[in-house]
């Protein structure tokens, strides 16, 4: 059964930081790829950074050089480290594999910036 738990969102002021944390079950996170996704309201899912299992990194254009993914493979833990915030950057933030999701997600985590 697969198990994703994040946590960290909140409110906070633009141009402020939050750090977000994801615990995934052992069984999905030692083999996979992992992401931050977010869904802003009325938006599709958009995946926002993923990490590969060697600690490579990708970022979705419009958080490049702001958000800064990480993972402890022995916590089974994925971070974002969420800098400079916008209030465009307001959603549910969840984790899950990538780039291609297992299908199945967390309760994610609200993120909330206001102006």
């Amino acid at each position: 059964q697969v198990q994703l738990v994040e946590s960290g969102g909140g409110l906070v002021q633009a141009g402020g930081s939050l750090r977000l944390s994801c615990v995934a079950s052992g069984s999905i996170f030692s083999i996979n790829a992992m992401g931050w996704y977010r869904q802003a309201p009325g938006k599709q899912r958009e995946l926002v950074a993923a990490i590969g299992i060697s600690g490579g990194t990708n970022y979705a254009g419009s958080v490049k050089g702001r958000f800064i993914i990480s993972r402890s493979n022995a916590k089974n833990t994925v971070y974002l480290q969420m800098n400079s915030l916008k209030p465009e950057d307001t959603a549910v933030y969840y984790c899950n594999r990538a780039p291609r999701d297992l299908g199945s997600w967390g309760q994610g985590t609200q993120v909330t910036v206001s102006s």
